[in-house]
């Protein structure tokens, strides 16, 4: 059975006094309302990760994320944090390939195989967001475009690695545009991509991987994206940022 997961990708946002106060104002409302088996991922800042690990409860569903990591273990790249940094802080989750990092850190699909290998060597669950520009879907084989990326940066995988990674489609149309994918369109793809995962790793695989739909999912949208059957959460942007809708949206998933 697939997990059922919402995660939080806070970007650049918040100061640490604010983002304690939203963690804080999260982990009540979600202890408070959520009763079922969805999991919660909040992805803050790096920078925050220590300070915020102390007012989320061990042993609970809502858990820490990072928003990127390197594909190199240490070395001389000043800025940058490495997967075994965060597990030192036992960060389990880790954002890796979002569209903002391939469009403006121009993120190759290599590149990104080589942090899906780090981030599973040091134990930390990789989110792998996928998708495509408004200009192929409407002018090019766009599901085609997002099978690729899978193939080029995850299915070097065993599929007992495979198994530990969480598919985030993000159409990067419908990100900080106030467009949003339909249910149909939601569903539509990320059908699609589980049964190219099925050609790689065979069905069962496939049937037990997370996939979370990441375009611009919110309060007033959530529970229609995640009743289609093969939409197994979110991964969401600005609506992680205000406690009521963010719980709102995890409210739709459980």
């Amino acid at each position: 059975m697939r997990k059922l997961i919402v995660a939080g990708n806070w970007k650049m946002n918040k100061t640490l006094d604010e983002a304690v106060a939203l963690v804080s104002e999260v982990v009540n409302m979600i202890n408070d309302e959520v009763t079922g088996n969805v999991d919660v991922v909040l992805c803050p800042p790096s920078v925050y990760l220590s300070v915020l690990k102390q007012y989320i409860p061990a042993g609970g569903r809502i858990s820490l994320g990072a928003q990127n990591c390197h594909e190199k273990a240490s070395g001389a790249y000043t800025g940058e944090i490495s997967a075994p940094m965060l597990q030192s802080l036992s960060v389990p989750y880790v954002i890796l390939g979002h569209s903002e990092r391939r469009q403006y850190f121009n993120e190759t699909n290599e590149q990104l195989a080589a942090k899906v290998n780090i981030a599973l060597e040091n134990g930390l669950t990789p989110i792998f967001c996928c998708g495509e520009s408004l200009d192929l879907r409407e002018n090019g084989d766009y599901v085609g475009f997002v099978k690729d990326q899978l193939t080029a940066s995850l299915f070097h995988l065993s599929a007992e690695q495979f198994a530990n990674v969480v598919i985030a489609y993000e159409p990067i149309w419908a990100i900080g545009t106030g467009l949003t994918a339909s249910s149909a369109q939601a569903q539509d793809m990320h059908f699609e991509l589980r049964q190219h995962i099925a050609g790689q790793y065979g069905d069962e695989v496939a049937q037990n991987t997370t996939i979370l739909y990441g375009g611009s999912a919110n309060a007033a949208n959530a529970a229609e994206l995640f009743a289609q059957p093969d939409v197994d959460g979110g991964l969401i942007g600005g609506a992680s940022l205000k406690s009521r809708d963010f719980t709102t949206v995890v409210k739709a998933r459980q």
